[in-house]
Formats: C-alpha cells, structure tokens, sequence
C-alpha cells in the first residue's frame, strides 16, 4: 500500500512539472508572438503613413504642374486676349507706363473727312464697351484721336487737330451714352502730332488715321 501510494505520489510530481513547463513554453510563445504582432503592426503605421505622405505629394506635385500649365498658357496669350479684348482687336500692353491701349483704324469708324460713326462700327464699339464696364469700370480711359499729315482742303475741319479732337469726342459720347462713367473718360485730339508711321507713303498715312482708347492702370 505504501509503494502504491509513494507512486501515485511521484506520478503526480511529474505530471505537475511537465504542466508547469507547458505553461511556461506557450507563455514565451505568446510573448514571442505578441511583440512580433507589435512590430508588424508598427510597420503598418508606418507604411500607411508613408503612403499618405505620398499621397499628399502627389496632390502637391499635381497642384504645381496645374499653375504653371496655366502660367504657360498665360503667357501664350496675345494681349488681346490676355487683356480680355479678344482676338481681331489691335491691343497693346505698356507696362512701363501703365497703359492697355486698344487701337481702331479710321477706315473702320469714319468715312473720309467725317467725325460721324459708320453704322458697321456700333458692334466694335459695342465690345470695347462691354470690356471695359467689366475688366476696366474703375480706370481712367482717354480717347484719343490722331490724323496724317495731309492738311483739310475739301471737309468742314479746320485743320487735322480739329478733325481728331471731334472724333475722340463722338467715341467717347458713344461710349458715355452706353454706360461709361463721364468722370472716368477723357477725349484728346493729336492731329498729326504722333504718327506711328511715316507720313511719306498712303500706308502710312492709314496707320496714322486711327482713334486709341487708352486705358490707365495705375
């Protein structure tokens, strides 16, 4: 009975080592495993991270390229259209002085010797107009006229200054009549006193003819 008992004893023993040492391997496993799980789950942060990092550069790149797509795009404009006049309209853009001027040959307002709009010209004004109560309404705006050098023989003028003032003035009171402060408007008439081109040819003396609409952005 005794050696039966001493037995059982000595079983038990063993079975409660070999217990304690399961224990002790899954507990090292499971902290084995939980700082693994720790670590891939630090490495998952992290790539998450660098992806919205990416991602945030990409927006960032994207956003760059789109501005100078369009810089690019804006200094492709002629200043016709940069200065929203449209294309067919003869602009030009001073930046040293300060000035957009829109120039309109005579031919196209005027009838020879006349100070009379032509009735085809109404849609031309009609646009400069509209531009300019848009883009312009603030700005100062003269209007000036200018001849060739050839003197008034046949017309009711009394000489080129006369003619050039009377046209800025029916330009500038088309533009007025339509909505154009007269605060804001002034009329000027040049004469032949600043040709852009030589007096010496018929071509030349087109180009002269001609009313500027200045505008004064400063």
């Amino acid at each position: 009975m005794r050696a039966a008992g001493k037995r059982t004893i000595f079983i038990i023993g063993i079975t409660s080592l070999l217990l304690l040492s399961g224990c002790t391997d899954w507990e090292k496993k499971y902290e084995a495993l939980n700082v693994e799980h720790q670590n891939l789950r630090g490495l998952l942060e992290r790539e998450r991270a660098e992806k919205g990092q990416f991602t945030d550069q990409m927006a960032k790149d994207q956003q760059t390229i789109s501005d100078l797509e369009k810089q690019i795009a804006e200094r492709k404009k002629t200043p016709a259209e940069a200065t929203g006049f449209g294309k067919g309209y003869d602009v030009a853009f001073n930046p040293a002085a300060g000035t957009i001027t829109v120039t309109l040959p005579d031919a196209i307002l005027f009838d020879p010797g006349n100070a009379r709009l032509k009735k085809k010209t109404i849609a031309e004004l009609d646009h400069i107009r509209s531009v300019l109560r848009q883009k312009y309404a603030s700005r100062q705006i003269d209007v000036i006229g200018h001849t060739d050098s050839d003197p008034i023989k046949k017309s009711k003028w009394k000489d080129n200054w006369e003619l050039s003032a009377e046209r800025a003035l029916t330009v500038a009171r088309y533009l007025i009549a339509r909505g154009t402060r007269e605060s804001m408007i002034r009329a000027i008439g040049c004469g032949a006193a600043r040709p852009i081109a030589s007096n010496r040819s018929s071509s030349g003396k087109t180009k002269n003819r001609r009313v500027e609409i200045v505008v004064h952005m400063r």
